[in-house]
């Protein structure tokens, strides 16, 4: 069992939650990492395949979760935590070749969902994640069925000026079924598709005029979903704007776990 956090403000994505429902325990259909609820820093992770999925988690015996083009889904922090650190999310997701469960994500990669800013980026409660305990986005309905590593990932960009923005991230397994012939892109390798200079991650929050801030990484696929702000960047003026949200779920009722 992992300890409770005594890190103020630190927190780790244990429990999948489908269509508002709590599914398995704490890491059955989530890769569990080693790295417990510690940050990974810009200059350590920015290159390393622990960018995927974090440190430890590459071959992790978890468990895939049946599901449908459509359903919403959601990484829960474990230990009743709740975000209290500024700055955007993500959703990516990555067609497994064959066993989701033996996929090391070295494929291709595509952004799903994205969670910016509205207003300024200095204002901590401008963060669409601020004090929410849950990242949830909505599976694109022209997704190819498949299995696949959906990778969830929030970053605290509160040291980021200084090299050391946190990044928290964890993968589910997931078969999803019902849906399309969309072709997911644009396509990003991880690591590779960040740079430790990038605005998004060498942002400095603590400037006089802090201006705008742009989204690192691939814009989200068009079968995909925002919130917050726009998907490319946010000013101290912007009004919150959906792009490219996708239909509402289907409900999956009765889905089913399977190990592999």
């Amino acid at each position: 069992l992992l300890a409770a956090p005594i890190v103020h403000g630190h927190y780790i994505f244990s429990q999948l939650i489908v269509n508002d429902q709590p599914v398995g325990s704490d890491y059955t259909y989530i890769r569990k990492n080693t790295n417990t609820y510690m940050p990974s820093f810009t200059a350590d992770v920015i290159n390393s395949p622990n960018l995927i999925c974090n440190e430890g988690a590459q071959r992790a015996a978890s468990q895939t979760y049946d599901v449908k083009a459509g359903d919403k889904v959601g990484f829960k922090l474990w230990y009743n935590e709740f975000i209290e650190h500024p700055g955007p999310a993500f959703v990516y997701m990555s067609k497994a070749p064959g066993d989701v469960a033996s996929y090391d994500g070295s494929g291709d990669w595509f952004k799903a969902y994205e969670n910016g800013v509205t207003g300024s980026p200095s204002q901590d409660t401008n963060w669409g994640t601020w004090q929410k305990d849950r990242i949830e986005f909505t599976i694109p309905k022209d997704i190819p069925d498949g299995e696949y590593l959906v990778r969830v990932k929030h970053i605290a960009i509160h040291e980021g000026h200084v090299g050391k923005a946190q990044f928290y991230m964890e993968c589910a397994q997931l078969r999803i079924s019902g849906g399309g012939n969309g072709s997911p892109s644009p396509l990003v390798k991880i690591p590779g598709l960040y740079s430790a200079q990038d605005p998004g991650i060498a942002f400095n929050k603590w400037g006089g005029n802090v201006g705008t801030y742009e989204m690192p990484g691939p814009a989200v696929w068009s079968g995909g979903g925002s919130g917050g702000a726009s998907a490319s960047q946010a000013t101290g003026n912007t009004t919150a704007e959906e792009s490219g949200s996708p239909a509402g779920s289907t409900g999956s009722t009765g889905s089913t776990g399977s190990t592999g």
